[in-house]
């Protein structure tokens, strides 16, 4: 059959575009004109300044967009978190598997003063501590420190082997675990509620509480790897300079020694004494 051809469209009855809708035609590429500045040319650098607890003081720097108008650089550092790795803190490489938050509470000059926010194990050392064979014993409780400071700390422990035992596994009971959490969660409770935020610090670095555990523990089942994993801040008290500057070890000016005058040396020569009777 031959090939029909439909006839073509009247020019009055084509669509037409409507006169003045497309505006993006005669304006060109969006955004075509507008230069590309570099964020970092309107940044400034900060030095951030660890307590005293760590042997490292200025552990870093961060950025911050300069004051400009209503925003002020210092209040916009103010609350920021830097997670930091212990075995940086203190020079010490044993300790590389803990990670310590410090958040900024107060900005001096063009530093950054500190405090103590939380710390944490890297997650290769908690993988390399769960094996077959034996139990995990997990158990956290909530603290307040005598300055105020309400915190929760997690703690972590596995039963080991007996002196001389054969058998290959070393499970504890539901019993032994329910005693184990019960003194985890006493001495994770005694040895923060006796004393103050930095004296607490001073006490997960080397693992003292830990160590307590692992020893409280022996009569109901031998442990091993007991350590405090986590710690998160919940609550804190209100802001205060005097604190903090005690806890970065410099309590603002120094203090001015009493003026005690000068010794005088009596066995002086007479000859440059000045005469008594003579009028000064």
């Amino acid at each position: 059959s031959p090939l029909r051809v439909s006839p073509p469209v009247p020019v009055h009855q084509r669509p037409r575009m409507a006169v003045g809708k497309n505006k993006r035609l005669s304006k060109g590429k969006k955004g075509k004109g507008k230069k590309i500045i570099d964020p970092f040319t309107k940044k400034e650098w900060y030095d951030i300044k660890a307590p005293g607890n760590f042997s490292v003081r200025n552990c870093g720097k961060t950025p911050v967009t300069r004051t400009t108008g209503t925003k002020i650089a210092s209040e916009m550092l103010k609350g920021r978190v830097f997670e930091l790795c212990l075995a940086d803190l203190n020079k010490d490489e044993d300790q590389h598997y803990r990670k310590i938050k410090l958040q900024c509470e107060e900005v001096q000059g063009h530093s950054c003063l500190t405090q103590f926010y939380g710390m944490s194990f890297t997650t290769d050392k908690l993988r390399s501590m769960v094996k077959k064979w034996q139990t995990l014993i997990e158990a956290f409780v909530d603290v307040k420190t005598q300055d105020g400071y309400v915190m929760r700390l997690f703690c972590i422990g596995f039963t080991k082997k007996r002196m001389n035992q054969l058998k290959k596994t070393c499970y504890a009971n539901t019993a032994q675990q329910k005693q184990i959490r019960k003194k985890m969660r006493e001495i994770m409770t005694r040895e923060s509620t006796s004393c103050e935020l930095k004296e607490l610090v001073n006490k997960f670095i080397p693992e003292v509480i830990g160590k307590e555990i692992e020893k409280a523990c022996q009569g109901v089942y031998p442990m091993q790897n007991v350590y405090i994993r986590k710690v998160k801040m919940l609550k804190k008290p209100k802001f205060d300079v005097t604190k903090l500057l005690e806890a970065h070890g410099d309590s603002g000016a120094a203090p001015v020694a009493a003026d005690t005058g000068m010794k005088v040396d009596t066995a002086a020569d007479p000859a440059n004494l000045p005469d008594r009777g003579a009028v000064l």
